[in-house]
């Protein structure tokens, strides 16, 4: 039989991709882990890790054992969580994946009712795209995952519970402008592999943007429209973590992102995830991150001036 520490160790070796690395998260001693893969090697028959120079990469055996191994570590420690969570929460751990913003933004309110209310939980995050996050959830990596979607679909093989609808904004130096007005501005959007959805509205607008910057850094997308340089859209629920100031955000209409808490396996969720699912949803409640106007406008300096002259030129006419 396979022992779980050395499928802990292959696994935390894969992840890390060095002994050294996968030692010091271990909190073992390289010697120890070395000694653990030799021994699941000899218990294995098959060569898991080759030496390339002073490091090693793993095989495709091993590569296919590290796979198997952290979907097992990770119901094992998902089954320890359950059991301490079963004694009434006074101990407990709960992982989550989500993406960068919902972190900021929505978590940290979800963490403080949770160490309110259950201060025996633990709570571990990771920083996650969507895709990502399933795939660990799926793999039993994390317990929950923070996820959104531009169209009305969800994934079949999880639960996924519909969080609140984030809208898009139109980032300009303006107020109250739409995509037809930058027919011929400059743009600035994400990596290719994110912004096929901007691109889609942009089309149905009837607009074919002008790519030349891209970044998938807010505060670089965000610097960039302040110093004139081009237009971009961004969420709303981003505009709550970073609002640099000289900008002006208008909500598209039709074009908003859709944000998900998904959870794995039959109902009900372990005491533990249950409890940061209840934490979220009173975070939600009381953040109300789908609201039309992002919170805080002092912090664009120059909105509350924008209004004003907006009012003025509108009383002129």
């Amino acid at each position: 039989m396979l022992d779980i520490v050395r499928l802990r160790i292959l696994a935390a070796v894969a992840a890390h991709g060095s002994v050294t690395k996968a030692a010091k998260h271990l909190k073992y001693s390289q010697p120890a882990v070395s000694h653990h893969l030799a021994r699941l090697e000899a218990e294995t028959g098959a060569r898991l890790v080759q030496r390339i120079g002073r490091g090693i990469r793993l095989t495709p055996e091993g590569e296919h054992l590290a796979r198997r191994a952290a979907e097992i570590v990770g119901r094992v420690d998902t089954a320890a969580a359950e059991l301490s969570a079963m004694v009434g929460l006074r101990t407990g751990r709960v992982r989550v994946a989500g993406f960068q913003s919902a972190l900021a933004a929505l978590v940290p309110h979800a963490a403080v009712s949770l160490r309110r209310d259950h201060p025996g939980i633990e709570l571990h995050l990771a920083d996650a795209h969507p895709q990502v996050a399933l795939n660990l959830l799926r793999d039993g990596q994390v317990d929950a995952a923070i996820i959104f979607r531009y169209d009305d679909t969800t994934p079949d093989d999880v639960r996924a519970t519909h969080l609140f609808d984030d809208p898009m904004y139109l980032l300009s130096l303006e107020p109250g402008q739409t995509l037809p007005d930058h027919r011929d501005s400059a743009w600035i959007a994400g990596c290719e592999n994110c912004r096929r959805e901007f691109i889609d509205a942009c089309e149905r607008a009837g607009v074919t943007p002008h790519i030349v910057y891209t970044s998938d850094d807010v505060i670089v997308q965000q610097s960039l429209v302040a110093a004139g340089m081009g237009v971009t859209t961004m969420p709303g629920l981003t505009l709550r973590t970073h609002w640099a100031p000289g900008i002006e955000a208008t909500q598209l209409p039709d074009f908003r992102r859709r944000v998900y808490l998904a959870t794995y396996g039959d109902p009900p969720d372990p005491p533990a995830t249950a409890a940061f699912v209840t934490a979220l949803h009173d975070a939600v409640q009381q953040t109300r991150p789908g609201e039309p106007t992002p919170p805080d406008p002092d912090r664009a300096p120059n909105r509350r001036s924008s209004k004003k002259s907006r009012r003025s030129t509108e009383s002129a006419t």
